[in-house]
């Protein structure tokens, strides 16, 4: 059984930085791609950012230049650098395993005020 878990979230003021984490448990195929998607209030969860287990990545427009995804894949781990976060950026985010099958996490929840 496959479990994310997701922890980094938190209140921060609008400029500030926080480090999202995902380590996953259980077996998990090796060549898997890894990803961030969020999800605000009223709103469908979008694509945040993604990265191979070769370390190639890809971001969503909205957080490009300011967030930066990368991984450890001896730890089954995940990380999301969120900088200069605005208060657009609220919401609840999700990290996703995609291998053989597909795995989400519970969601931590990231809060910038203004």
């Amino acid at each position: 059984q496959v479990q994310l878990v997701e922890s980094g979230g938190g209140l921060v003021q609008a400029g500030g930085s926080l480090r999202l984490s995902c380590a996953a448990s259980g077996s998990i195929f090796s060549r898997n791609i890894m990803a961030w998607y969020r999800q605000a209030p009223g709103k469908q969860r979008e694509f945040v950012a993604q990265i191979t287990s070769g370390g190639n990545t890809n971001y969503a427009d909205s957080v490009k230049g300011r967030f930066t995804i990368s991984r450890e894949n001896a730890k089954n781990t995940m990380y999301l650098q969120m900088n200069s976060l605005k208060p657009e950026d609220t919401a609840v985010y999700y990290c996703k395993v995609v291998g053989v099958n597909t795995y989400w996490g519970q969601g931590t929840q990231v809060t910038v005020s203004s």
